[in-house]
């Protein structure tokens, strides 16, 4: 199949187009620079513009995202009304198979991260409703692998003998799921026939604590366990307030709003169209190319 995979560009993006390509498929980056078929989700966020750049695709994957909202980069139009451009194009051009990638948690969650992720999400369940695609929405909890900007940041967390980090990061539970298995998933899901599932929880064999998560890849860099100091929740809102005046950090007040709810979820089904269990923390810092071997 022809296969547009919208932010190739990115952390999941590039994972995903690699594996999408090991099945045989011709992908299509659609990117704001260099990529087979240029788009800019800041601006994109009418159906006619995308209906052109449909032309001989057979499905799509949405793996565009950001963490912080800005005048540049503003996340309702990044998140909500291009992918619900391109969502209606797809339904008039014919193109039924679309991933979508979400996020874990969205439903409830008061964040503009969150709601914004849930409105694109809302529009496609709504075209599947319809009838007028296939489309299945990936939720994920927190993606680790070599080479993201979140993990990065996790990465010189462990690399410190001394930490201070917010009381929720010591309390609520994620359940991270590495890269490769997330790309796994939509090169299956996009080589079988359409399934009955239209939304699907994306998480690792078990959940733990960011502290936990921390702690676990400064052992596998052989390091002493580190000495954790919670912040009390007055000042982790104050440096949460902080973050919000340095865009180019993740750190935020969407991001400690995000952090004091746990962001788990049943494996079972994900497990299942793997094949296999989903790879743990453990497996951090195994290169890609390892893993697909």
């Amino acid at each position: 199949m022809n296969i547009l995979v919208c932010g190739a560009e990115g952390f999941i993006g590039r994972h995903i187009s690699a594996a999408l390509r090991q099945q045989g498929h011709t992908v299509l980056r659609g990117m704001r620079r260099g990529g087979d078929i240029a788009m800019d989700y800041t601006h994109d966020v009418q159906a006619t513009v995308w209906r052109d750049r449909l032309q001989g695709v057979d499905a799509v994957v949405n793996a565009v995202g950001i963490l912080r909202n800005s005048r540049r980069t503003p996340m309702t139009a990044i998140h909500t009304d291009s992918p619900r451009a391109l969502f209606e194009a797809c339904a008039v051009a014919g193109v039924r198979r679309i991933v979508q990638v979400s996020a874990l948690g969205v439903d409830g969650n008061p964040t503009l991260y969150a709601s914004s992720k849930r409105a694109a999400d809302e529009s496609l369940l709504a075209l599947n409703a319809a009838g007028q695609t296939d489309g299945v929405i990936l939720r994920p909890s927190i993606v680790f692998g070599l080479g993201g900007a979140s993990s990065e940041l996790f990465l010189k967390l462990a690399q410190m003998a001394f930490l201070i980090l917010p009381g929720a990061a010591l309390r609520t539970k994620v359940q991270p799921v590495h890269v490769h298995d997330l790309a796994q998933v939509v090169s299956t899901l996009l080589s079988a026939p359409p399934g009955k599932q239209d939304t699907l929880a994306c998480v690792g064999p078990r959940a733990c604590t960011l502290a936990e998560f921390i702690a676990e890849l400064r052992q596998q860099m052989t390091l002493a366990p580190a000495r954790v100091w919670p912040l009390p929740d007055r000042l982790s809102r104050w440096s949460a307030r902080m973050g919000d005046l340095i865009p180019l950090t993740p750190w935020g007040t969407e991001t400690l709003t995000l952090l004091q709810q746990d962001n788990t979820a049943p494996a079972q089904a994900f497990h299942q169209l793997l094949g296999h269990a989903a790879l743990s923390p453990e497996f951090f810092l195994t290169p890609s190319q390892e893993l697909a071997t």
